[in-house]
């Protein structure tokens, strides 16, 4: 595959703008030209290596913060977005896109907060019964997606909070018991803590915080440790709300169980030692669950917020899948990005986890860009806690490139270097170009059809 060049023209304006350099002395600095360095500033090219090296030497910048991911993740999100019928009348080039997402991505944002209201209204006159008298609301943000979107763009890393968590798991450095150390704080703040007998996983009623007996112990914890977020860090988290400048109380209030989760998650495994962990056990998700008390699915999901500036892990995606195939969770560090709406793709091995439960499934995977994947997948259930109770059952699917894929155990034995070996997977149909897939459900976006009566072949049209 081609090396893919750097276009970072925003990181490298903000950068000069929080040092207070001038276009003059900041070229100076990093040895190049001052026409070449607007050049640079203004995507019309790629960042050098030279200026990559300088940042670094100079500077002290984290240069991966430098990569497009933010940019790549603008893109994907525009184009799904521009799949809606109501732009039938012909997107913008892919080129356009990208520019549009290096140059102006608070433009790009302003884009898909104004196409998700719009879909919105749309889909409330849908319902009559919901459509009258209730105008006013209508081009109100759904808080789940202003929620979800706040985290995916925030690379899923919130640094105050993690380190917080971190501070609070480790005192003097070393780990201790999480539960233990829970209660102990709580305690501190007039909070009794006690395992009863019921169905709700946590429940506060005046002093006294009842955690089910029926929970496993990696969800007592966390609920533990989730009220520890509410009480003890709960000026951080309101800090932290207030510079988010979520649009509705209704956000804010969703946002804050999340950050309470945030901090509940890191504070179970803790970055450095987690990070260390990981490595050391080539990222074995249930040795790591052994090590840390933790679920399959928290160790998944914390190893793909390890992207502290300075001292990140391996940028893995992850998501959850329920039976029906629709995301309840999402969260990419890489360039591969999931739909917004609607579901994944059908080829993608997160939808095969459900036929075998309790087992890893491994998965070689080559999106349309060419970017290649080692894709991990595994069912999980979480019990109601008795024989009438219903079960939850979720996939959790966890990868990364696979220019990284020697980093992790799952990758012993795969034929990495055979091309033939990667199964090709989408993002949505509308905007995958692969003419010839068994699974297509509509056609390509950007792609003109042709119809013929007189023959079928896999789909019952042939995609330019």
């Amino acid at each position: 595959m081609a090396t893919q060049k750097l276009y970072a023209g925003v990181k490298l304006r903000e950068t000069r703008s929080r040092l207070g350099l001038t276009q003059k002395a900041f070229a100076d600095r990093l040895g190049v030209s001052l026409p070449y360095l607007n050049q640079m500033e203004n995507n019309h090219r790629p960042v050098s290596a030279s200026v990559v090296l300088a940042l670094a030497g100079e500077f002290g910048l984290d240069v991966t913060e430098l990569s497009a991911g933010d940019a790549e993740r603008l893109v994907s999100d525009m184009r799904e977005a521009l799949a809606d019928p109501v732009f039938a009348d012909g997107a913008p080039p892919l080129a356009d896109l990208r520019l549009a997402a290096s140059n102006a991505p608070a433009l790009a944002r302003s884009f898909l907060e104004l196409h998700r209201a719009y879909r919105q209204v749309h889909e409330r006159l849908a319902s009559l019964d919901e459509a009258l008298g209730r105008t006013a609301d209508h081009t109100v943000v759904s808080p789940w997606e202003e929620v979800r979107d706040f985290f995916h763009y925030c690379d899923n890393y919130i640094d105050a909070v993690d380190r917080a968590a971190e501070r609070f798991a480790c005192p003097q450095g070393k780990r201790v018991d999480p539960i233990q150390r829970a209660v102990e704080a709580l305690s501190a703040r007039g909070t009794s803590v006690e395992f009863a007998d019921t169905t709700m996983l946590r429940q506060v009623e005046g002093t006294v915080l009842r955690i089910s007996a029926h929970a496993l112990r990696p969800t007592q914890a966390f609920q533990l440790l989730h009220q520890v977020a509410l009480v003890a860090q709960n000026d951080l988290l309101e800090a932290t709300l207030d510079l988010a400048r979520f649009q509705s109380e209704t956000s804010r209030a969703i946002a804050k169980i999340g950050l309470a989760n945030y901090f509940a998650g890191a504070a179970l495994m803790p970055y450095r030692a987690f990070l260390e962990a990981a490595q050391e056990t080539r990222h074995d998700l249930e040795r790591l669950a052994d090590l840390f008390g933790a679920s399959i699915e928290q160790v998944a999901h914390r190893l793909s917020t390890l992207q502290r500036p300075g001292y990140k892990g391996i940028p893995f995606f992850f998501v959850r899948v329920d039976q029906a195939g629709t995301i309840t969770k999402r969260h990419s560090a890489t360039r591969l990005q999931f739909a917004r709406f609607g579901g994944s793709c059908p080829l993608w091995n997160v939808h095969q986890a459900f036929e075998t439960p309790t087992k890893f499934l491994r998965q070689l995977a080559e999106t349309p860009d060419g970017a290649r994947y080692l894709c991990l997948a595994r069912d999980v259930s979480k019990p109601g806690g008795s024989f009438t109770a219903p079960v939850r059952r979720y996939a959790i699917c966890l990868g990364c490139e696979v220019s990284h894929a020697r980093g992790l155990v799952y990758a012993d034995d795969m034929e990495l270097s055979n091309p033939r070996a990667y199964q090709p997977i989408g993002i949505s149909c509308r905007i995958c170009e692969r003419k010839n897939c068994h699974q297509r459900s509509v056609p390509p976006l950007e792609r003109r059809l042709a119809v013929d009566p007189a023959k079928r072949g896999l789909l019952p049209y042939e995609i330019a």
